[in-house]
C-alpha cells in the first residue's frame, strides 16, 4: 500500500467505526460511554472547584479591601516623666495630609475607635465604633456603595451608621434611637463612670461580610472624640492605596513619614494566615482533582485494551493489506484520544455553565435542603461565589487532554506491535 500522510481520512473512518461498534460486533460501546462520562464528570468537577475557589478568594479579598484599611498607622510615644506609653496621635491632621501625599496612597483618614455596648429597649449587642469624618466615610467602597442599604449616607453628620447585623440584633431601623455605652467614661472620685449617649440611626449598610455587618458602627469623628475622651487626638490613621496587592512596597515610605515610634498593620497582616491557608487548600484540591481526572483517563485504557483484544483479527487483516504499525497506532490513538477530547469538551461546557449559573443552582439546592445550607457566621460571606477564569479553564483542559492522550499511547502501541500472523493463526 502506498505511504499515506499521518492521520489520513481512512484512519479516522476506521477509528470512528471501532468507537461506535457494539459489543456483538466486537466493539466496546458500553466502555466507551463509561469512559466518556468519567472524563466529562472529572473535568466538570475540576472546573467547578477551581471557579468556586477563585470566587471565594476574590470575594474574601474584596470584602477586606472594600471595608477595611489597606494600612493602619499607629504611633507609640512615651509619656514624659512616666514609664507609660501613649498610642494616641495628637497631630493626626498633619500626619494624614503627609501620608496622603505619598505616591500610591489614595487616602489617609484619622480614626477614633472603641468598643461599646449598643442598647435599645431590652436588646443589647457588642459593637465596634469607628469615628470618621463624613468625607472619608464616602471613600470606603463597601460602606458608601454596599450590597444593600437603608437610609441616606448624606445624613451621617446627624447620627450614626451601622451594619445590618447590628441593626438586626437591636431590632432597629433608620430613624430609631440607639444608646451606646462605653466603660471608659468620665473619671470621678468614685472611679471611672460608664459613658452613655443616644444617637439616631441614619444609615444601615450591608457590606457583604458577616463579621463587619454584625459588629461595626460608624460615628462622626468629632462625636467619637467627645464620646471616647479623645479630644484633639486620634487613635490611628487609615490608609488606602491604589494597588493593595503591592502594599508592602509603600511601607518604607509610610514609615519615613510617620517617624520614630510608628507602627504599621497591613491588610495582609490581618488576613495573611487565612490567605495562606486558602493557597495551600487550592494546591491540595487541584492535586486531588487531578488524580480524579487520571482515574477517569484510566477507564480509557481499560476500554482500549478490550477494543484491541476484540479487534485482533481486524488488526491482522489490516496489516496484511499493507497498513503500517504507525497507521494501526494512530487508529487506536484516535479512538482513545477522541473519547478524552469529547469528554473534556463536555466537561468544560458543564463546568462553565455551573460557574455562570451558580446562584440559581445554589438557591435550588438550598430550597431542596430546606434552607440553612450556607451559614454566613461561619464562612464570613453571604453566598457561595464562583469566578470563572480563563487560566483555570485552560489548566483543566491541558490536564485532561494531556492525561487522556498520554494513557492512550500504551494500548495503541500494543495494537501496532501485534504480529499479524499470530492474530490470524486461529481464524
Amino acid at each position: 500500500m502506498a505511504s499515506k500522510a499521518p492521520f489520513a481520512k481512512f484512519e479516522w473512518m476506521i477509528a470512528w467505526r471501532y468507537i461506535r461498534a457494539k459489543r456483538a460486533e466486537g466493539g466496546v460501546s458500553v466502555m466507551t460511554w463509561i469512559s466518556l462520562v468519567g472524563v466529562t464528570l472529572a473535568v466538570f468537577a475540576l472546573i467547578a472547584t477551581l471557579a468556586i475557589r477563585s470566587g471565594f478568594r476574590a470575594e474574601f479579598v474584596d470584602t477586606i479591601l472594600g471595608s477595611n484599611a489597606h494600612v493602619t498607622v499607629y504611633q507609640q510615644t512615651a509619656i514624659a516623666g512616666t514609664t507609660q506609653v501613649s498610642r494616641l496621635i495628637p497631630d493626626y491632621e498633619q500626619l494624614s495630609t503627609d501620608l496622603a501625599a505619598i505616591p500610591g496612597v489614595t487616602r489617609a483618614a484619622p480614626l477614633v475607635r472603641g468598643q461599646v455596648l449598643a442598647n435599645r429597649g431590652q436588646q443589647n449587642t457588642a459593637a465596634d465604633v469607628y469615628g470618621i469624618s463624613p468625607a472619608d466615610l464616602l471613600t470606603i467602597p463597601r460602606i458608601a456603595n454596599p450590597e444593600d442599604r437603608v437610609g441616606d449616607i448624606a445624613n451621617f453628620t446627624q447620627g450614626i451608621a451601622m451594619g445590618s447585623g447590628v441593626a438586626r440584633e437591636l431590632g432597629v431601623t433608620v430613624g430609631d434611637r440607639v444608646k451606646l455605652i462605653s466603660p471608659n467614661g468620665a473619671r470621678t472620685a468614685m472611679g471611672t463612670a460608664p459613658r452613655t449617649s443616644a444617637y439616631d440611626v441614619v444609615y444601615i449598610f450591608t457590606a457583604g461580610r458577616f463579621d463587619i455587618d454584625r459588629t461595626r458602627i460608624y460615628m462622626p469623628l468629632a462625636d467619637a472624640q467627645i464620646f471616647f475622651n479623645r479630644d484633639g487626638v486620634a487613635d490611628e490613621i487609615e490608609v488606602m492605596v491604589a494597588d493593595p496587592d503591592h502594599v508592602d512596597d509603600l511601607t518604607p515610605a509610610i514609615f519615613d513619614v510617620g517617624g520614630q515610634g510608628t507602627l504599621l498593620w497591613t491588610w495582609r497582616d490581618s488576613a495573611g494566615a487565612f490567605l495562606r491557608a486558602l493557597t495551600v487548600e487550592d494546591n491540595v484540591m487541584f492535586v486531588i482533582l487531578s488524580i480524579l481526572v487520571l482515574i477517569a483517563s484510566m477507564n480509557i485504557i481499560s476500554g482500549l485494551i478490550m477494543l484491541v483484544k476484540n479487534k485482533g483479527r481486524d488488526i491482522g487483516i489490516l496489516r496484511t493489506m499493507g497498513l503500517s504499525e504507525g497507521s494501526i497506532l494512530r487508529i487506536f490513538f484516535i479512538c482513545g484520544a477522541g473519547i478524552g477530547t469529547i469528554g473534556t469538551i463536555l466537561g468544560v461546557i458543564l463546568g462553565c455553565l455551573f460557574a455562570l449559573y451558580i446562584d440559581p443552582i445554589f438557591s435550588f439546592v438550598n430550597y431542596m435542603a430546606g434552607g440553612g445550607v450556607w451559614d454566613p457566621s461561619i464562612r464570613g460571606i453571604y453566598a457561595l461565589p464562583a469566578e470563572l477564569r480563563l487560566n483555570d479553564v485552560l489548566k483543566s483542559v491541558a490536564l485532561s487532554l494531556g492525561l487522556s492522550w498520554i494513557v492512550t499511547i500504551f494500548p495503541a502501541r500494543r495494537a501496532a506491535r501485534m504480529n499479524p500472523v499470530e492474530a490470524l493463526r486461529y481464524e
